[in-house]
């Protein structure tokens, strides 16, 4: 038989995140943006304009890969691409307002879901304490 899950506090956080995570993936429009592609604006949105170099280091992936969603992106009129004034030959990736619009579109959906299942599953001491786990996930998401 296998030894049963681990109980440390950080095998425990990183079971709950991966299945939350899995649900909100799941929890989206029949039209939805793909993850990779909400994931470029939604950094668009909180960072503001970027180069593809910084936006890959960002989100953790390789350049060629954020390429293509950039160009499909810029196809699709959610974001443009403008020469970068302090070096012209670097290009700068700037969120449209289509693009705010498709984002906050997915966005809003996962949140109203989720909003949903915490008034209905957790009380409100119990909601607190998520909005405060929260704020220390995004600390540890943080780069060094």
């Amino acid at each position: 038989m296998f030894p049963p899950p681990p109980l440390d506090p950080a095998a425990t956080v990183r079971r709950a995140m991966n299945r939350l995570s899995r649900r909100m993936r799941a929890q989206r429009l029949p039209d939805a943006l793909p993850s990779g592609k909400l994931a470029a604006l939604a950094l668009l949105y909180r960072s503001g304009p970027s180069t593809p170099g910084a936006m890959a280091a960002a989100l953790l992936v390789q350049p060629q890969s954020l390429t293509r969603t950039l160009a499909a992106l810029e196809t699709d009129g959610l974001v443009t691409r403008v020469r970068d004034t302090a070096d012209g030959r670097q290009s700068v990736i700037q969120l449209t307002q289509n693009g705010f619009d498709a984002m906050a579109r997915d966005v809003g959906y996962r949140d109203e879901w989720l909003r949903e299942r915490m008034e209905t599953v957790l009380n409100d001491t119990e909601r607190e304490v998520l909005r405060l786990a929260a704020v220390l996930m995004d600390r540890l998401a943080q780069e060094d």
